[in-house]
């Protein structure tokens, strides 16, 4: 399943500002911040990271709903459900 990569913009800058997150965490534990501080954000750049997945998924599937056969429509679907499942 290929998406254009124009439909995925906002999901890039999503990824950005975790990645940006995630350097805190480290920067967090290398300074020997206080562990439940650490766990926060670890939890909150987890739920991030879910939610950016999610709307690759759902991006994928409006896409893939709308375009080409409905044979590879079919498929496509089908591998999105597999994705979108491993992510729960």
């Amino acid at each position: 399943m290929d998406i254009p990569q124009g439909e995925l913009v906002d999901v890039v800058k999503r990824l950005k500002r975790i990645e940006g997150q995630i350097g805190g965490i480290v920067r967090m534990i290398e300074d020997g911040r206080d562990c439940s501080a650490v766990v926060t954000q670890l939890a909150a750049a987890s739920k991030a990271l879910n939610k950016a997945g999610f709307a690759v998924v759902s991006t994928g599937m409006r896409y893939c709903s709308t375009n080409g056969d409905s044979e590879t429509r079919e498929l496509d679907l089908r591998e999105l459900e597999r994705l979108f499942l491993s992510l729960a």
